[in-house]
């Protein structure tokens, strides 16, 4: 995706194209073969749902035929995994492979070992607290976490990188697109990212599955599957995608 004029440009592929993903279903169907998948164009050619579909339906509002609507399908399914995750953009990760991405980003760490040991930041914590507390709410809207975590006017700064970051470490994903309600349980507004932890979504046993193995033996993983799909893709070429350095 690029912008020229102040219009956004998708490249994609022809409908007809025996390569076009058409519907969310086939969206999803590709996801699990490949394992993950950014939602944009990006540094590996042809590693984007944006190269898999047709960009004349790109914000159509016909959840039928419009990409942009079914990543808010997708993270409600709860079958595969939907958040910031790829360079700080958006994208997916199939159920099979989150094991192994959570075990790299994270370094083989809970988010309350992260802060023991002093590898997490206050604004992080902030946030994670909202999801650890008792009786705590398993999900959240942006506005929210926000609000209810201390960000905005006259409190902390840094949301959008904080709760990013997050994401890239694999303790957030986004749980759903939805629209706010008023006192009176009327929506308003547009659909905004609802928050969640992995472990609400996925189950903690199976999120944390792959702790047992080397969190660099897990990145490697990834590069070889990327290699094995993209053989030509140069290994240094990776080190955004993956997220963290060894």
């Amino acid at each position: 995706m690029k912008n020229e004029n102040d219009k956004w440009i998708m490249d994609g592929i022809d409908w007809n194209n025996p390569e076009c993903i058409h519907t969310v279903d086939e969206a999803i169907a590709y996801i699990n073969k490949v394992g993950f998948l950014p939602l944009f164009k990006n540094e590996i050619p042809g590693l984007s749902l944006e190269e898999r579909t047709a960009s004349e339906y790109w914000w159509s509002k016909n959840p039928e035929v419009d990409p942009w609507e079914w990543r808010a399908i997708i993270a409600r399914s709860g079958n595969v995994a939907y958040g910031k995750f790829f360079d700080k953009k958006a994208g997916f990760i199939s159920k099979e492979w989150l094991p192994c991405f959570v075990n790299y980003r994270r370094d083989g760490y809970d988010f309350d070992a992260l802060w023991d040991d002093e590898k997490a930041s206050r604004r992080q914590k902030k946030i994670m607290d909202l999801f650890a507390q008792e009786n705590a709410n398993a999900e959240y809207y942006s506005s929210e976490v926000k609000q209810k975590a201390g960000f905005g006017k006259d409190g902390e700064k840094g949301f959008e990188g904080t709760i990013t970051d997050l994401q890239m470490q694999m303790y957030l994903c986004v749980r759903d697109f939805r629209q706010r309600k008023n006192k009176k349980g009327e929506k308003y507004g547009w659909a905004i990212a609802v928050y969640s932890t992995l472990e609400h979504v996925f189950g903690y046993e199976y999120v944390t599955s792959a702790y047992s193995e080397d969190p660099v033996e897990s990145g490697k993983r990834v590069v070889n599957r990327i290699m094995e799909l993209y053989p030509s893709v140069p290994v240094d070429q990776l080190s955004k995608l993956l997220g963290r350095k060894s």
